[in-house]
């Protein structure tokens, strides 16, 4: 039985929620720096690639330029009790007018290490395409 783990970690976008929502909501988004690939299914649910391999996910919970939920479509029976999923959130600080995006990746990675990794590379991608700078 593989246990899953979840890996939360927030960082800060210099860019306004309204900008960065539509890189985590839409398929086309999505593909420009979280994935090799997003396709939009016929029941409106995705088929996001990574490393050649297809893993179905469905929107299960949005609102606009706040957060999105995905459900990965269960792989087995274990993925069948206990889901994985990824969850965007988004909040705004005016002290420093700059976001904060929330990722709760909940996932049989478990590698605490290679997950930090791979968050930060894609957040990397994110802030490319916004033009929101390198603030670290």
């Amino acid at each position: 039985m593989s246990s899953k783990y979840k890996y939360v970690a927030e960082y800060e976008i210099n860019a306004s929620v309204k900008m960065i929502y539509p890189y985590l909501s839409t398929a086309t988004g999505l593909a420009e720096w979280f994935a090799e690939e997003v396709r939009t299914l016929k029941d409106k649910s995705l088929d996001i690639i990574w490393d050649g391999q297809s893993h179905p996910a469905k929107l299960v919970s949005a609102r606009t330029n706040s957060h999105a939920k995905y459900n990965f479509s269960p792989q087995n029976e274990t993925d069948e009790a206990d889901p994985s999923y990824l969850e965007f959130k988004l909040s705004h600080s005016e002290l420093t007018d700059t976001a904060f995006l929330k990722v709760i990746d909940y996932s049989e990675m478990d590698n605490p290490k290679d997950l930090h990794e791979l968050w930060e590379n894609l957040i990397y991608n994110l802030r490319e395409l916004l033009g929101a700078g390198h603030e670290e």
